[in-house]
């Protein structure tokens, strides 16, 4: 079977991406693979994962630049782990394929333009609410609109600092969520 061609953009550390090398080293990733990163920071710790990885990976703080490598490598799958950037409807529209997103909270909750990183977490914690989680969903000209593919809720400590719960719902659910998605994409087209 010929597997899935996935890019990852980053723009951080890529405990995300490293959740999803993880995911196709131990199998749970059997239909697609990482064959290239992308990141819109220079000097993101994610680049080093993918070099370690043996990953082709590049910088690019360019739309056009980053599509244009994405096309050169024939990728199936656009996986946006940890990307701090709203790509365009161009964008979107000129690579055709799907895109995915991993949000750090239950969407509709605590999502939308402005609200990404530990900023969501802050927000859950501010309002009280007692669950919170991840959301994995495909990405359209909405921030945080596109149709969800899954969901995995975490539970909310009395104790927890915006910190606490963002390490919690990465690894809980985040790290779980994502490489599973990319599976059931990759299996389904």
């Amino acid at each position: 079977m010929l597997k899935k061609k996935v890019a990852v953009l980053i723009s951080g550390g890529g405990t995300n991406l490293q959740a999803i090398i993880d995911a196709e080293v131990k199998g749970i990733i059997k239909s697609a693979e990482v064959d290239l990163v992308i990141s819109n920071k220079e000097h993101a710790f994610g680049l080093k994962r993918a070099e370690k990885s043996g990953i082709e990976h590049y910088y690019f703080n360019d739309e056009n630049h980053m599509l244009d490598a994405i096309k050169k490598h024939n990728i199936d799958i656009v996986v946006l782990a940890g990307f701090l950037k709203i790509l365009s409807k161009d964008f979107i529209k000129s690579f055709g394929g799907p895109i995915i997103n991993i949000h750090p909270s239950l969407i509709p909750s605590f999502c939308g333009k402005g609200c990404y990183g530990i900023k969501v977490h802050q927000e859950a914690l501010k309002y009280g609410v007692k669950v919170t989680g991840a959301t994995v969903h495909y990405v359209n000209e909405i921030p945080d609109g596109g149709e969800i593919i899954a969901q995995k809720a975490v539970y909310i400590k009395d104790d927890d600092t915006p910190e606490t719960l963002q390490k919690r719902v990465m690894e809980e659910a985040e790290w779980v969520l994502l490489p599973q998605a990319i599976e059931d994409i990759s299996k389904e087209g």
